[in-house]
């Protein structure tokens, strides 16, 4: 079927290329501070025709005919901007456009809808996380984990490891995505999804709150959308060179790391380019006293590498073609072991020893996608196709949880399709609607081994057809409602297999494990929906309410690896389907951005990690009921000072008597690894003059103490440990020599905070008991040309 619809899409393409002749307008857009504004977005209102400027402020847009054009100029920090052209024939135009700056949280284009639109028409939460913040952030730390952390209020704290256990969004597990294409898998995800990518190929990151229902499957807390760089349209050829190289300061020996990038991008005719290539090498890591990281799981003694291209064509005006890739590898190999600390007393370190087994890390996630869009294929009905791929393989430490020890491998193989129509109408003078409708369709293969062989989990063959609609309606210009559905059909296959002997906690012997499961055929079927209505006429107070659902099947292989069942039948696989209430507003008086919301999340099952005595992870299936809020600001203190902040809280109960409350004695609070400590940022701006940008920032983790330990053994079980609160500053510093050379320092822990990281102490087992690391130190060199 996939097979005839995509030769369908290719005829239908090919039918209605047409050539016409274009007219062409050249220009630069910068800020009312006459500075260049980099990566702007330079759209034709009422069409998809558009450009990108590159990191000088510079664009080029071609334009089918000679004539008049109404032009929007937006970019993350600025007020958005409109303004008439014209164009004459076989001529180019110059123009030059300002926008005016406007804080952070102001307008931007997003496409975490399927269609591009303004956060005015979106009635939820949505961080945007552009160019300029991702490269200060980056300048800091190069982890994609950590850019978040310190950037999307809701979501939970880093790590310092190459995991993101426990950095759920708003107490609920997100949906990861590069261009569209899900690195998250429901089946067997293993915590690897955030870290599947290099910021080096991120031109921005979008992501969307809340249950998510247009996306479907894994999105629990809503999803996360690394969108990739774009071609430089500006120039037929481009480039821009990073060098860099970092060391901490305590006990500095062995510590020192360096990477290299090569961007190059431009144009040729109607064909477009970006290609680039990135390779790091980082050194050991340390905490503020010098003593080395626990290494399971570390992120020092690293080498990464990642390497992505983008190729377009215009076919014409109206219909364009797009071939992406992306490499990601991380692999670890380190002259380092675990020495197990205390729990509540002393850190497990990392001491000089020969590392069994192979290099841990993931070797290889490839991603690629076949995108054609299209504009009015049929009337005023546009049409988008995605075709993807991604092969995903990762290794994890070595550990004596089996017979003669071994360790575990997660491949993951999807296939998919995402078709996608956007028909706009007019229902009457005072309002104006449009339909997104369409397909999604993905085939995905996920299985746990041991490097030796040995089975964990079986594979599982997941096939998911899942069609959607959804309608926004805007009446009389200010209030823009959203209705939409979407159902999954979801059908997956497992073999019939044996369930591995496995070291038993208690006793110390290997007896767990080693039952005969008898496979068979698990089927979902489910509609989820959402609603949502926003008004945005005045500025200084655009509300939105909003009620969205999500489906996800959660951890499937948790499920398989664990059983003492004789057959998939018998066991608990129901899916989770969670209901998001939400509302919430933004602001902008004067120099002043300002925003908030108020959230409530409930499903009837939930999927709550367990820990049993025999060290076995089990899922329980208690109904949950999360709440929480968030607010962000940011000030224009001055025209080169500024100054801003968050706050998120989050919390969770379980239903245990499933009684339909939640304040019973019988009831409890949600675990450490689904719901964060509250979560303080703030930083302030400066930039004394021209060519000199500072920024110092803060993130504090604030105490969560929800448990207490067992009376007799005086410990606290899994996900129990109390969070103490700390507080991290970092300092980004740039320095443009010219409009080619730039020089970025970074210090991570700026003053060289000694604290055990958040997942560490609410984790509350001894091996994962590790510090942060302390002050490091990162200097990096760009030169564009």
């Amino acid at each position: 079927m996939l097979r005839s619809s995509v030769l369908t899409f290719i005829g239908l393409f090919l039918a209605i290329s047409t050539f016409a002749q274009k007219a062409t307008i050249k220009g630069t857009v910068k800020s009312d501070a006459g500075e260049s504004v980099p990566f702007a977005n330079i759209s034709v209102i009422g069409s998809k025709t558009g450009a990108v400027a590159n990191n000088q402020g510079a664009f080029v847009l071609q334009l089918p005919s000679a004539g008049a054009y109404h032009l929007k100029i937006t970019s993350v920090g600025f007020k958005a901007a409109e303004q008439n052209v014209q164009v004459n024939a076989n001529d180019t135009t110059t123009y030059t456009f300002t926008l005016v700056q406007n804080g952070n949280l102001q307008e931007v284009i997003v496409s975490a809808s399927r269609k591009q639109e303004t956060l005015d028409e979106v009635p939820s939460s949505v961080t945007i996380i552009g160019a300029k913040d991702l490269a200060i952030q980056k300048n800091i730390s190069n982890n994609i984990a950590d850019i978040l952390a310190v950037s999307v209020p809701g979501l939970g704290f880093g790590s310092n490891t190459t995991g993101n256990s426990g950095q759920t969004l708003r107490g609920r597990d997100l949906l990861v995505m590069v261009d569209g294409i899900p690195q998250s898998t429901p089946l067997r995800n293993g915590g690897r999804d955030i870290r599947s990518i290099d910021p080096s190929a991120i031109e921005r990151v979008e992501v969307i709150k809340g249950a998510t229902a247009i996306y479907g499957n894994g999105a629990d807390g809503g999803l996360i959308n690394y969108i990739t760089k774009k071609a430089d349209r500006s120039k037929a050829f481009s480039g821009l060179t990073t060098l860099g190289a970092n060391t901490q300061v305590k006990e500095a020996q062995h510590t020192g790391g360096f990477k290299v990038g090569q961007q190059f991008s431009g144009y040729y005719k109607d064909f477009d380019y970006v290609v680039s290539g990135q390779y790091e090498q980082t050194g050991v890591y340390k905490d503020a006293k010098g003593v080395v990281i626990n290494p399971d799981y570390g992120l020092g003694e690293t080498t990464i590498w990642n390497a992505f291209a983008k190729l377009g064509y215009n076919i014409n005006t109206r219909n364009r073609v797009e071939l992406m890739y992306n490499f990601f590898g991380s692999e670890q190999r380190t002259d380092y072991i675990r020495q197990n600390g205390k729990y509540g007393e002393s850190p497990t370190i990392g001491v000089f020893g020969k590392r069994p087994g192979d290099p841990e890390g993931t070797p290889y996630n490839h991603n690629a996608s076949l995108h054609w869009s299209s504009e009015k294929i049929i009337g005023n009905t546009s049409l988008d196709v995605n075709l993807y791929m991604q092969k995903f393989y990762t290794v994890f430490f070595w550990t004596d949880s089996w017979p003669g020890g071994g360790q575990s491998t997660i491949t993951s193989d999807k296939k998919g399709a995402r078709v996608n129509f956007s028909t706009p109408f007019t229902v009457s003078k005072n309002i104006d609607a449009d339909l997104v409708y369409g397909v999604d369709i993905l085939n995905d293969k996920t299985a746990q081994t041991l490097t030796d062989g040995r089975l964990w989990v079986p594979e599982m063959d997941m096939k998911n057809t899942a069609p959607y609609a959804q309608l926004k309606a805007t009446f009389f210009k200010h209030f823009v409602w959203k209705a939409g559905a979407r159902y999954e059909n979801i059908s997956i296959d497992v073999p019939d297999y044996t369930t591995i002997i496995s070291l038993n906690q208690k006793t110390g012997q290997y007896d767990v494990g080693g039952v005969p499961v008898k496979g068979g055929k698990i089927e979902y079927n489910a509609f989820v929906f959402n609603t949502g209505l926003r008004y945005n006429r005045w500025s200084f107070f655009k509300p939105f309410v909003s009620y969205s659902q999500s489906f996800s099947v959660n951890e499937l292989g948790r499920i398989l690896r664990s059983a003492e069942e004789n057959t998939v039948s018998r066991l608990k696989t129901k899916a989770v389907i969670a209901n998001n209430y939400e509302a919430g507003f933004s602001s902008t008086v004067g120099p002043v951005d300002f925003e908030g919301s108020y959230y409530i999340s409930t499903s009837k099952l939930g999927a709550n990690y367990v820990l049993t005595p025999e060290g076995k992870f089990e899922i329980a299936r208690d109904p949950q009921k999360i709440y929480g809020y968030e607010f962000a600001a940011d000030v224009r203190i001055l025209k080169n000072l500024g100054a801003g902040g968050s706050y998120s809280y989050t919390e969770g109960k379980l239903d245990l008597n499933k009684n339909g409350k939640y304040n019973d004695k019988e009831d409890a609070y949600m675990l450490g690894d689904k719901i964060a400590p509250p979560k303080l940022t703030a930083y302030i701006r400066y930039q004394p003059i021209k060519q000199l940008y500072i920024r110092l920032q803060m993130l504090r983790a604030c105490s969560r103490e929800r448990f207490n330990p067992d009376p007799t053994t005086k410990a606290y079980a899994y996900g129990k440990g109390p969070v103490e609160a700390f507080s991290i500053f970092s300092l980004n510093t740039s320095y443009n020599f010219d409009a080619h050379s730039t020089i970025n320092v970074g210090v991570d822990n700026l003053f060289n905070k000694d604290y055990y990281t958040v997942p560490s102490m609410w984790n509350s087992r001894v091996d994962y008991y590790a510090k942060g690391t302390g002050t490091r130190i990162s200097i990096n060199y760009t030169y564009k040309f």
